[in-house]
């Protein structure tokens, strides 16, 4: 193979590679083993695992354990859509071309938003993306992160500036959420962007930064990474938000170890050729009768790679369908309800946790979830609690090392989360900290 493709030796493949990425010796792996082998051994690595449906958990940070109903998983199972890809041929793929246009209806309603695509790879990428369109928007090359914005969002970005030649600066944390990001705008700021709930959990209205952003020809971008928010809050568009970028995992979508995970992204009618991704539109054929295309979509792999809005070539088609069906079947009353039941149920958990000696209540708001602040570093509290089975939250400090953040313990509570697991986690908290 190496003579026909012109190489003298294997290292030739790799010269491209700097050698400062390479290893100078193979991987300390242990020798191949044969299938029933390697079944024993994976089986006895997920046998370490505690599983978020074998304890009480309350862990977040922008993943959530919410309840999915069977029939999500029973209908994105059925072959019309399991196997289905790209509707290129829009005669043949009605069904999937509608499936996205419920859905981007769906989310143009719960952010308040003129338009959303079709959905993208995840709320993080989302973000990023977000970002390079207000480059593209208004011709500038600086975008303004806010300091309660998720470091995983907060690190992508900064990775496609590297990259793609736009400048980040982000602003320090602050658990109470108290940034002066009017004050860093400039006539070289494309954009801020937000996150609301943020990080921390706490809730802003960005209506004044919105006003603010505008009067200095910038966008304001809002990050969402926990949706079902959206059922209680202000939304976005409301606020006056440019773009809204969101990670939609809480509806329909279980934890899965990570993903794939669905990502949301709307906009304003008069940004919406530049906005990433498809769109799927609804139209009348020859006869009148009502049907389905894909409009705007030529970018990406139709045309040349540097000229299109995004290289995201597809979409979280599957993902995105199981939104579509969980949201039918809370419908608008069923999705606030459940939005409202898990505000409920955080404030019910804060009161109790707040209450153990030496545990402050870091927020004035949040959703379903909130942040403390403990009378020791948080992460060895959280694997002894865990070690007992108990997933009582995220230390601040697995996510950003900063050692002002290290007492900080992020606590999620959702519908899942019954009088018995709370009571569980406070009284494990409460000897934890002994």
């Amino acid at each position: 193979m190496l003579a026909v493709i012109g190489a003298k030796s294997v290292d030739d493949l790799f010269r491209d590679v700097p050698a400062s990425a390479r290893l100078e010796t193979p991987l300390d792996l242990p020798p191949g083993l044969g299938e029933l082998e390697v079944e024993r051994v994976m089986a006895q690595l997920a046998a370490k695992n505690l599983s978020a449906g074998a304890a009480p958990f309350f862990l977040g940070a922008g993943a959530y354990r919410h309840h999915v109903p069977a029939a999500v998983d029973y209908l994105i199972q059925r072959g019309e859509f399991l196997t289905s890809y790209t509707p290129y041929q829009p005669e043949i793929a009605q069904g999937t071309l509608q499936s996205l246009f419920e859905f981007q209806t769906q989310v143009a309603l719960i952010t308040d938003m003129d338009v959303a695509n079709a959905s993208m790879y995840d709320g993080a990428t989302a973000a990023a993306e977000a970002v390079m369109m207000a480059n593209r928007v208004t011709r500038r090359k600086k975008a303004i992160l806010a300091g309660n914005l998720h470091p995983h969002y907060r690190d992508v970005i900064a990775t496609y500036g590297r990259f793609n030649g736009f400048a980040t600066i982000a602003v320090k944390p602050d658990p109470q959420g108290k940034d002066d990001l009017a004050a860093l705008i400039d006539n070289a700021t494309a954009c801020v962007v937000v996150q609301n709930p943020g990080f921390f959990g706490e809730i802003h209205d960005f209506t004044a930064l919105a006003d603010t952003c505008h009067r200095a020809g910038a966008l304001l971008v809002v990050v969402v990474t926990e949706i079902l928010s959206l059922g209680l809050i202000k939304p976005p568009g409301a606020m006056g938000a440019d773009i809204v970028a969101a990670e939609g995992q809480s509806i329909g979508n279980a934890l899965d170890f990570g993903g794939p995970y669905l990502g949301l992204f709307a906009t304003r009618d008069k940004f919406v050729r530049q906005m990433p991704g498809r769109l799927a539109g609804q139209t009348v054929d020859a006869e009148g009768k009502r049907g389905f295309v894909l409009t705007l979509s030529a970018r990406e792999q139709h045309i040349r790679r540097e000229k299109a809005t995004s290289n995201i070539c597809t979409n979280s088609g599957l993902c995105a369908l199981a939104f579509t069906i969980h949201m039918a079947l809370l419908g608008e009353a069923g999705f606030t309800q459940l939005a409202a039941l898990n505000h409920a149920q955080a404030v019910k958990l804060a009161d109790i946790l707040s209450a153990i000696p030496g545990v402050t209540l870091v927020n004035d708001s949040f959703f379903n979830e909130f942040t403390l602040r403990l009378p020791r570093p948080a992460a060895p509290i959280a694997e002894a609690l865990a070690e007992q089975g108990l997933l009582a939250g995220v230390p601040v400090s697995r996510l950003d090392p900063r050692p002002d953040l290290a007492d900080l313990l992020l606590v999620a509570a959702t519908e899942l989360n019954t009088d018995a697991d709370m009571a569980a986690l406070a009284i494990g908290l409460r000897e934890a900290l002994r």
